[in-house]
């Protein structure tokens, strides 16, 4: 087969949600009780799979702000969506990757896609009002300042 190439395609299907599996958990217990017994809800396999695209996240306090950096690799700015509800802040996204290998006797094309989303409980004392948020580099940081009452009650506890 000089002169020819094989084409592999594979493509990940898309990411079920906890409920596919949980329906699917359901109906096997109906069907086979023993099932109780066996694998546990979520196959390690499946784990792996949320964990790569669920991004990780880092939090921390810089001076007078509250700091999040997200790793998001692979991930386009216009893909990104940050909302504050209260004190909830909501990370979520959409989330592809492609892998083409063309080489000189074989050729491959993955695939993957799938979305993402984060929330977080803030503490009350931040002013929503001026939170920021900057994305360079597949790093997602966001920026919430301490309001002026929460700086004034930073109280030193002596230790006994």
């Amino acid at each position: 087969m000089t002169g020819t190439k094989e084409l592999v395609k594979t493509e990940k299907s898309r990411m079920l949600t906890p409920f596919d599996d949980l329906e699917r958990w359901f109906e096997s217990m109906w069907s086979r009780p023993s099932s109780l017994f066996g694998p546990s809800l979520w196959p390690a396999s499946r784990l792996m799979e949320m964990k790569e695209l669920s991004p990780s996240v880092d939090i921390y306090e810089e001076g007078n702000e509250l700091v999040m950096k997200a790793d998001l690799p692979g991930v386009k700015r216009d893909e990104i969506t940050i909302d504050l509800t209260g004190n909830t802040l909501t990370i979520s996204g959409e989330k592809k990757q492609e892998e083409k290998v063309e080489k000189e006797n074989y050729y491959r094309y993955e695939r993957c896609h799938g979305s993402f989303h984060r929330s977080f409980e803030l503490p009350e004392d931040i002013d929503t009002e001026k939170v920021s948020a900057h994305f360079e580099d597949g790093v997602l940081e966001i920026r919430i300042p301490k309001t002026e009452e929460a700086i004034g009650k930073s109280k030193k506890i002596p230790v006994d």
